[in-house]
């Protein structure tokens, strides 16, 4: 345990931090998970919207820094042939 103040505080923000990049990255790979299910249930209008959103999230964590951006390129690319191949 820190005994200066300065590395108490760091401590508490950097699990604060920690906690809200789990929350992103756990929210993402839910999105995609959802959207890919909803593709093969052939439920076009839900599979758009997670979609759209999928993609807002990744941006999002991208611009964070937890996931890279060729990773975030191929699942957004994954499923957009996915979608666009739907019936």
């Amino acid at each position: 345990m820190p005994n200066i103040k300065s590395s108490k505080k760091a401590v508490k923000v950097i699990a604060k931090k920690t906690e809200n990049n789990h929350e992103l990255k756990a929210r993402v790979k839910n999105l995609i998970k959802n959207c890919d299910m909803a593709i093969k249930a052939n439920d076009k209008d839900k599979a758009t919207e997670l979609f759209n959103d999928m993609q807002t999230n990744i941006d999002h964590a991208v611009s964070k820094g937890l996931i890279k951006s060729n990773t975030a390129a191929r699942q957004k690319s994954r499923l957009s042939n996915k979608l666009k191949g739907m019936k």
